[in-house]
C-alpha cells in the first residue's frame, strides 16, 4: 500500500495489487466533501440522521461528517462497516486534520481507535458505531436515513456491486432515505432503479468525475 498526494493536496492510498486508489487522484478531500457531505448529508432533511457508510476505509467521510455535525449543530449516529481496517501508522501518514478540522486531530484518531461493535461518542452531537465485517454477508438493521456507498470500483471489487446487496440497502433505509455514490455507471444506476430507488445523475466534484449518483427511496 502506497501513500499518494492528490491534486487538492490531500493524500490517498494506492493498492498496487488491485491497481486501485481509495479516493480520486483529482482530490481526496474534494471528492468526499462533494459526494457525501454536500450531495448526501446536506441534502437530507432529517434533523438527526442515522448514517451508514459502506467502506469506512481512511475515515475521511466519517471525519468530514463529524465536522459537519459540529458546524450544523446536528445530531448524527454514524455506522461504518470495514472488513480490512487500516493501521494507525497509515492513518497518521494521511494526516487529514492538517488540511481540514484543525484542532480536531484527536477526534480523527478516535474514529480509528474506537472499539468495534459499540456506540462511541465523539461529541454530544456525534455517535460512532463501527462494524468489523464483510458488507456482502452482513445483515443490517433497518432505520438508516443516509447511506454513503464508497466501495472500491465495480471492476476491482464486483462482489460489492450486486443487485441483492442494493436490495438489502434499500430495505435498510427509512422512507425518503438517500444513498450517494461516486460511481455513475449505467449498470449501477439500473441496479439501484431495480431495487426501487429513484436515481439522479448529479455533477461530480470540481475537477473530478463528470457525474455521480444519488438514489432516493420511493422518490420522496
Amino acid at each position: 500500500m502506497e501513500l499518494e498526494r492528490t491534486a487538492d493536496g490531500s493524500y490517498t492510498l494506492y493498492i498496487p495489487e488491485m491497481d486501485e486508489h481509495y479516493h480520486s487522484v483529482k482530490g481526496a478531500l474534494t471528492e468526499s466533501q462533494h459526494i457525501f457531505i454536500d450531495m448526501g448529508l446536506k441534502h437530507s432533511i432529517v434533523p438527526e440522521p442515522r448514517i451508514l457508510e459502506i467502506g469506512l476505509g481512511t475515515g475521511l467521510n466519517c471525519f468530514l461528517t463529524f465536522l459537519a455535525s459540529e458546524t450544523m449543530h446536528r445530531k448524527i449516529h454514524y455506522t461504518g462497516i470495514e472488513r480490512y481496517p487500516l493501521s494507525m501508522d497509515v492513518i497518521r501518514q494521511l494526516d487529514y486534520p492538517s488540511l481540514v478540522g484543525q484542532g480536531h486531530e484527536n477526534d480523527y484518531y478516535t474514529i480509528h481507535q474506537a472499539e468495534w461493535g459499540k456506540d462511541v461518542s465523539l461529541s454530544s452531537d456525534f455517535t460512532l458505531h463501527k462494524i468489523k465485517g464483510d458488507f456482502t454477508t452482513y445483515q443490517f438493521e433497518k432505520g438508516y436515513d443516509i447511506i454513503y456507498f464508497d466501495a472500491f470500483a465495480p471492476e476491482k471489487q464486483p462482489e460489492m456491486w450486486d443487485q441483492s446487496l442494493f436490495d438489502s440497502l434499500y430495505h435498510a433505509l427509512n422512507e425518503g432515505g438517500i444513498l450517494t455514490t461516486y460511481c455513475a455507471k449505467g449498470v449501477v444506476r439500473r441496479m439501484l432503479q431495480t431495487s426501487g430507488f429513484m436515481v439522479e445523475r448529479l455533477p461530480g466534484p470540481p475537477g473530478g468525475k463528470r457525474e455521480i449518483l444519488r438514489a432516493t427511496k420511493n422518490g420522496l
